[in-house]
């Protein structure tokens, strides 16, 4: 599949650029490169319709405000690997997907009909118990953010907004969400609250 003003050198340049940034990032792609490959074709094709790298596996409105949840990596990513080892293209896959012992399941859609999408989360406070209170991170729509370092260096939720603010101009967050970092399995955040 060919998409038009694009070369498979630009497939190639942001297939490698991709798996650098999942690697480094502590993800993995999918180990079908030639799978891959396509999504990054309709990567490209979606930035050049909307200026932006949105999902290709899902339909975006054209209007980038409507679309940063779903600008790839997209914000429901990480929940997707945790429960079903794949986010909902099946671009990133966890370790055992990745190493071949388990193989893609289809992965439900988590994103929000467009007439609930913008609504605050809200979170119920869960009790305190073996969480480290004092490392908490604090974000805010459009890139204005406060952050923290937590007990274990640098924060990788830190790390992965900052990358996401740099290629989209924004967070992808529509609230302020105060996290904190578990005890018990650093790298491991938990919603505190959402700050209206």
């Amino acid at each position: 599949m060919n998409v038009p003003g694009t070369s498979e050198g630009d497939v190639d340049r942001t297939y490698r650029t991709l798996n650098k940034d999942a690697t480094d990032g502590g993800y993995h792609l999918n180990p079908d490169a030639e799978f891959v490959k396509n999504l990054v074709r309709g990567l490209l094709k979606n930035e050049q319709r909307y200026g932006y790298q949105a999902c290709p596996c899902r339909l975006a409105s054209g209007k980038k405000e409507e679309d940063l949840d779903i600008i790839c990596p997209c914000d429901y990513r990480d929940a997707d690997l945790d429960e079903h080892g794949a986010c909902y293209c099946a671009l990133y896959v966890d370790e055992a997907i990745a190493g071949g012992s388990r193989t893609v399941v289809p992965v439900p859609e988590r994103r929000p009909p467009r007439s609930e999408r913008g609504r605050p989360r809200r979170w119920s406070t869960p009790p305190l118990q073996g969480r480290l209170r004092c490392s908490l991170f604090r974000f805010r729509y459009g890139g204005a953010r406060s952050a923290g370092t937590s007990a274990h260096g640098s924060s990788p939720l830190v790390s992965v907004l900052s990358a996401r603010q740099k290629r989209t101009g924004s967070s992808g967050l529509s609230e302020t969400v105060v996290v904190e970092e578990s005890v018990s399995s650093p790298g491991s955040f938990h919603p505190r609250r959402s700050i209206q």
